[in-house]
């Protein structure tokens, strides 16, 4: 079984006592719903890479922790498409959760999301522990969140608790569940959840809709800050090289560490949109 397949039977597997028959069947339903088909799996993918990266027999534990963590973004999506928030129609190609399902059920979907995270990573006390601070304050999504509530954005702060903590989480769960020091990985998550928000930066304001599978110029629409209006294309792809030139230079040494970097290098190429990337070459 290939690692994608591998990633979508356990998350399935992970999901599947939520649709117990004594559950309600609409809630069973908004919480598949959420989850497949579902995107790019950057993140649980990235948890993979470290731990394979780092050692290998780990397998279980390491599918834990990406479960863990997809459902945890997915969480993340359908709150932040809500109308109190970004007020997305749809997303991954679809209609919304909240969309599809109404308001409530898409709170309940994902607070229950949330909480089958740490059902799955409930086994592993350090996991947890990691996908936790990823997620609360004062500097995980939920933090990345409230700085929308804010009269003024501290933008630096706000990308790195929306998106850098969640990808610090895939890099050191990643190597805790290999059974190595979590710590010198944080900066590798960081430093690429930085360069994934301006590369989703670049995409709302320059992506097309259809091929994003969710709405383009949300940050306009919503007064939320972005680095493309901070800093303009040029610079805002040019902090993006940046970043990417250190996030490889961040990767502890392990013994899949030439295989990640270039695995790492592939995908936050294809963040790019793609009359950018052409511009630029």
């Amino acid at each position: 079984m290939d690692a994608d397949t591998l990633l979508e039977v356990a998350l399935r597997n992970a999901l599947a006592s939520t649709s117990h028959s004594s559950c309600p069947p609409k809630l069973a339903a908004a919480l598949q719903y959420a989850v497949f088909p579902g995107g790019a799996r950057i993140r649980p993918k990235l948890t993979l890479a470290v731990s394979q990266a780092c050692a290998t027999g780990a397998e279980h534990a390491a599918l834990a922790a990406a479960c863990a963590i997809e459902f945890l973004h997915c969480a993340s999506l359908v709150h932040d498409d809500l109308p109190c928030f970004d007020g997305a129609d749809y997303r991954r190609g679809k209609p919304s959760v909240h969309v599809e399902f109404g308001e409530r059920l898409a709170v309940l979907a994902g607070d229950a999301l949330i909480v089958q995270a740490f059902a799955v990573a409930a086994d592993y006390p350090q996991i947890a522990k990691i996908v936790a601070q990823a997620v609360g304050a004062p500097h995980g999504i939920c933090a990345g969140q409230a700085w929308e509530c804010e009269p003024e954005i501290d933008l630096v702060e706000y990308q790195r608790a929306k998106t850098g903590a969640l990808f610090a989480a895939c890099t050191m769960a990643g190597a805790a569940a290999a059974g190595v020091d979590a710590a010198p990985w944080r900066a590798v998550g960081m430093l690429l959840g930085e360069a994934f928000q301006v590369a989703d930066d670049l995409r709302d304001v320059a992506g097309i809709s259809g091929e994003l599978g969710k709405p383009t110029g949300q940050d306009a629409a919503n007064g939320l800050p972005n680095m493309v209006s901070k800093l303009g294309y040029d610079g805002a792809m040019e902090l993006l090289e940046t970043l990417l030139g250190r996030v490889i230079a961040a990767i502890p040494d392990c013994p899949g560490r030439a295989a990640l970097a270039k695995q790492i290098e592939l995908v936050s190429r294809a963040m790019v949109p793609k009359q950018l990337a052409r511009g630029a070459a």
